[in-house]
């Protein structure tokens, strides 16, 4: 859990002492995206995947670094005299082994991607499919309950004299028609 500090505001009245700070606790929840969990399942269940990401982890670090500058001194300075053909030779092969553990992780990589990105479209046509439910839903309701207010007004007199008003609204405009 991550904690920090803040003034506090319940101590800053008369006679509190100016700059008193407490720790707060702030909640740490990360959700997960299913393709992740779904990944990091794949990458703990498989022997290989484990063995190629400690590998690439190391590789990528500065401890790395670090050994081959020490080994590749030593190597230069008290294994042998004439060191670069040797040398060479190794570095070559450790340079295929590792450009192999690279394309390896970009391959699982753009996997990752896919997968997420199949998981998103999926939940995105199901998001745009539920709205299109709820609004086709609401436009029914709507359309229900305009029906039963006329019919509620239709038998209280309200409704005949909206109808009234309406056609000789119609009755004008057909009046209009005509002259023109």
């Amino acid at each position: 859990m991550l904690t920090t500090t803040r003034p506090d505001a319940t101590k800053n009245g008369p006679g509190s002492r100016p700059g008193v700070s407490r720790p707060i606790a702030l909640p740490v929840t990360l959700e997960h995206h299913p393709v992740v969990l779904a990944e990091q399942a794949q990458r703990v269940s498989d022997i290989q995947l484990r063995i190629a990401d400690r590998i690439t982890a190391f590789a990528g670090s500065m401890n790395f670094v670090y050994l081959h500058v020490v080994l590749f001194t030593a190597w230069m300075l008290a294994i042998e005299g004439k060191p670069w053909p040797t040398l060479t030779l190794i570095v070559s092969l450790e340079a295929i082994f590792l450009s192999t553990f690279v394309m390896i992780g970009q391959n699982r990589q753009a996997a990752f991607q896919q997968a997420k990105a199949d998981h998103d479209f999926n939940e995105q046509e199901l998001e745009l499919k539920t709205n299109t439910q709820l609004t086709r839903e609401i436009d029914r309701l709507t359309a229900e309950v305009h029906r039963r207010v006329v019919e509620n007004s239709a038998g209280s007199g309200i409704g005949n004299k909206i109808q009234r008003a309406a056609d000789e609204t119609d009755r004008d405009l057909l009046l209009e028609n005509n002259r023109a």
